[in-house]
């Protein structure tokens, strides 16, 4: 299975967040560490994985929004 690795640099470039903002605000809490990215070798650099991130880009919302429709 083949897998795209990105930089932080690289991911911020395909869902146009700023890399900052994955950094400090995505990074931990909605991208977590061997689920969307990885530390090769258990160094400092962190790789994303973006087959993972994509898929979960498109799930369903948390909240229904259906039933905010209907209010």
């Amino acid at each position: 299975m083949s897998q795209t690795y990105l930089t932080t640099e690289e991911l911020s470039e395909r869902i146009k967040y700023d890399a900052r903002t994955i950094r400090n605000q995505l990074k931990d809490s909605v991208l977590l560490e061997g689920v969307h990215y990885f530390r090769p070798f258990g160094g400092r650099k962190i790789l994303y994985v973006w087959e993972k991130i994509e898929a979960d880009m498109f799930r369903a919302p948390a909240i229904n929004t259906q039933l905010i429709s209907l209010q």
